[in-house]
């Protein structure tokens, strides 16, 4: 990303606090959106975009967005992975705009896993 005016330090400034914040412990949850060939291809940047979008009009400051390469289940693309603080992950799939609205209502605001879109929970290895 070329920073071309004091708006672009602004934003990447706000994208390293977001990871301090959940390496420290300070956000609840980190959302991967999994952006391999088969995940773009099948729609995963308007799963990222409805999730920037969401997120921005919900006022959510302690979650961090982010991306991941293939999650090696391409006919389930696109997908994402939730990880909230001290819970296993959650792989959700299959999706779209609306499921993500869902998803951020239920799992992410509400604490409950949204048990029609999830593939797996725990199988995943957090670092």
């Amino acid at each position: 990303m070329p920073i071309t005016t004091p708006d672009d330090l602004d934003k990447i400034s706000q994208e390293i606090k977001n990871v301090i914040h959940l390496r420290k412990g300070m956000a609840r949850a980190r959302i991967l959106v999994h952006m391999g060939t088969c995940g773009i291809a099948a729609g995963a940047r308007n799963i990222m975009a409805a999730l920037m979008k969401e997120i921005e009009k919900r006022k959510i400051k302690d979650v961090l967005l982010t991306t991941s390469s293939c999650a090696g289940l391409c006919s389930r693309e696109p997908m994402i992975t939730i990880e909230m603080k001290d819970e296993p992950p959650v792989k959700y799939v299959d999706l779209t705009p609306e499921k993500i609205k869902e998803i951020l209502d239920k799992h992410i605001s509400g604490g409950k896993i949204v048990t029609e879109y999830a593939l797996s929970v725990g199988s995943e290895r957090v670092l």
